[in-house]
């Protein structure tokens, strides 16, 4: 009974795979190769979403998750992560899942898991946002990337184009909408990436329509999609730095995120290598992953500046000075 219910489950709760075509989405492509990068990282998260959907429990849906091809497995860790805080968010959704897979593999990807939250965030009534699981006093920021990189992958027309930002947003509470809305440009940026079918070029010609004051976390957000997700070569990569110009420093601290997030998992590929070498002064994903643990503030605790801003600007000072 328990493997029909989960089966039935999966196909209510799971989005269809064609959400993910870039035809579908309206998004561009640059060429096929970038095309079938993006599509496989949406079927990928959307397959991890499916295992998390049916598991009777979550980290039931390990042996799933494991066999997804290494370059695209983290996606597919945010997509079952989505799966548990929708869950998590339904009417008498009460089972701590996304606390309980965070128990088992999904540590590894423990950046992945909370961006996945995001997204459910993005899905669930706000009257159960506070279901959502968001214990890290740091990372829990990360589900505002989740929920920017879903409004502008879903409505793109609203959130790239005509450059919405919602007024006074409620999470996570009174006093923070400020950055939230920051934090929510992050998402919005590295989903750019994908909308702009990996096209560098595009990406900043998207950008400068923004105002001066939202660039820098964009810049930020595609930083990190393309060093986790790729899709640009070396040459591309040189001049996307260079267009972001004095944001530079903020494309980099992206970028070593997203090698800190593949490190950790043990994921690190070689357009992991190619994009730290390029957008962080050289350095190896290794390298660029410890800036960012050397940089982590103690204690993470949130004052007039959240303790993740603090983290953020500590590693795109790094990357000013190695460049001056």
């Amino acid at each position: 009974m328990a493997s029909i219910m989960g089966a039935l489950r999966r196909r209510v709760l799971t989005p269809d795979m064609a959400e993910t075509r870039l035809s579908t989405r309206g998004f561009y492509e640059k060429n096929p190769a970038a095309r079938d990068l993006l599509e496989t990282v949406g079927m990928s998260f959307l397959t991890g979403y499916g295992f998390a959907a049916e598991a009777a429990g979550p980290t039931d849906a390990e042996s799933g998750l494991e066999q997804v091809p290494y370059e695209f497995r983290g996606f597919a860790y945010e997509g079952a992560a989505m799966a548990c805080a929708v869950r998590d968010g339904l009417p008498f959704g009460h089972a701590h899942r996304v606390e309980r897979f965070l128990t088992g593999q999904a540590a590894r990807h423990v950046y992945m898991v909370y961006v996945g939250v995001g997204w459910a965030m993005a899905r669930v009534p706000r009257f159960r946002w506070s279901s959502m699981y968001t214990a890290d006093p740091l990372l829990r920021w990360l589900v505002l990337d989740g929920y920017g990189f879903h409004q502008a992958y879903f409505r793109t027309a609203k959130y790239v184009h005509e450059q919405y930002q919602e007024p006074n947003f409620p999470w996570p509470g009174k006093g923070w909408s400020w950055y939230a809305d920051r934090v929510i440009d992050q998402g919005i940026g590295r989903a750019t990436w994908f909308v702009a079918g990996t096209d560098a070029a595009r990406v900043a010609d998207i950008f400068e329509e923004f105002p001066e004051s939202r660039r820098a976390d964009l810049y930020a957000g595609a930083g990190l999609a393309a060093t986790y997700a790729g899709g640009a070569g070396e040459q591309e990569l040189a001049e996307f730095l260079q267009r972001a110009d004095k944001h530079r420093r903020w494309v980099a601290q992206g970028s070593a995120f997203a090698a800190s997030a593949r490190v950790e998992a043990g994921l690190v590929t070689p357009h992991t290598e190619l994009a730290t070498r390029v957008l962080c002064d050289g350095m190896t994903p290794e390298e660029a992953s410890i800036v960012c643990a050397e940089s982590l503030p103690d204690p993470c605790v949130d004052g007039a500046v959240p303790a993740y801003e603090v983290w953020r600007t500590r590693i795109a000072e790094r990357f000013a000075q190695a460049g001056d």
